[in-house]
């Protein structure tokens, strides 16, 4: 089924005039400025939270400029944070393509990223809204402070999915949760509505997440990143946890370990991963998915009255769950 094309159904026009606005935010004459926002630009991606934005407007109201360039600014945040996230992981490649750090080095990147952020910041000030200031000023601290938990949850020597949880909603589902809170925001939601939209923002992250994690057990060309990645930069996620938990095997805790140690080899980290599988850690996750789903689901029972937008909200929820990459 075409996901994506359900997703967008109700907000074409919308989605086409935000990336007309998105991209010329990333504009400049400064030459090598100029070069590295343009291969920024040129990733594009599905544009899923500017989606949940326009989606949730479009639930509450309707779709303004104020929601457009709330849209635009929390979009500059993360890839702002991506940016610099690559600089922290060191890593060489973002979804297939090459990072800006590695495409340039890591002073450019993280000059870049503060230009983005800034500009991010620029956008969202044209909302008006204090309501929506404040709540992407707060993503960008709850982001920074995910980081550092993720950091210094590599000395932690537990494998505890209380503490992968907290990760998760200092990263992925905060930026769900805010695409949702916003959208609501910008269309006039009532503070009860907007809490009800912020919970099922979160709830998506964190689906968004597990299914991002579940990939780094298999080896794909179109995620972007070899099998291991996760282990490689020292992190375990849920399919692991659950595994290393359930079975309590000395040799495979010892390896995992090594994994927040970085001192793993690849081997060492295919030893795991089949290990994982074998205790059931990936339909663990999978079944954690579906059960996180059902809260999405009594969500656009209850808050979506438009049959379009309920449709294209359960889209959303199926391609969560389903995506290949």
């Amino acid at each position: 089924m075409d996901y994506l094309s359900l997703i967008k159904q109700p907000i074409e026009k919308d989605l086409n005039d935000f990336i007309e606005l998105f991209n010329s935010s990333l504009l400049h004459d400064n030459g090598l400025l100029s070069q590295a926002l343009s291969h920024i630009r040129q990733r594009g991606g599905k544009r899923m939270r500017p989606m949940l934005i326009l989606l949730m407007a479009k639930n509450y109201g309707g779709i303004s400029n104020v929601t457009q360039y709330a849209a635009v600014g929390l979009e500059l945040l993360h890839t702002a944070s991506l940016v610099h996230d690559d600089v922290v992981d060191e890593s060489e490649e973002r979804r297939g393509q090459a990072s800006v750090n590695a495409t340039y080095n890591n002073k450019v990147a993280v000059l870049v990223g503060d230009y983005i952020l800034s500009t991010a910041l620029l956008k969202v000030s044209n909302t008006g809204n204090q309501q929506i200031v404040e709540y992407l000023a707060e993503l960008g601290r709850i982001l920074a402070a995910g980081e550092i938990l993720q950091l210094s949850n590599i000395q932690n020597q537990e494998f505890s999915e209380e503490v992968y949880y907290q990760v998760i909603n200092q990263k992925t589902a905060a930026l769900f949760e805010a695409c949702s809170a916003i959208g609501a925001i910008s269309a006039g939601a009532s503070d009860e509505e907007v809490a009800k939209a912020a919970k099922f923002g979160q709830t998506l992250g964190i689906m968004f997440q597990i299914r991002d994690d579940i990939f780094d057990y298999y080896d794909s060309k179109e995620i972007g990143k070899p099998t291991g990645n996760d282990m490689t930069e020292g992190k375990l996620t849920l399919p692991v946890i659950y595994a290393l938990n359930k079975a309590n095997f000395e040799s495979m805790n010892t390896l995992a370990k090594k994994v927040k140690a970085g001192t793993i080899n690849q081997d060492e980290i295919a030893v795991l991963v089949e290990f994982t599988k074998q205790q059931g850690g990936i339909e663990y996750a999978e079944q954690r998915m579906q059960e996180f789903s059902q809260i999405c689901m009594d969500y656009i029972q209850n808050s979506v009255k438009e049959k379009a937008i309920k449709d294209a909200l359960t889209a959303y929820v199926d391609y969560v769950i389903e995506r290949s990459l």
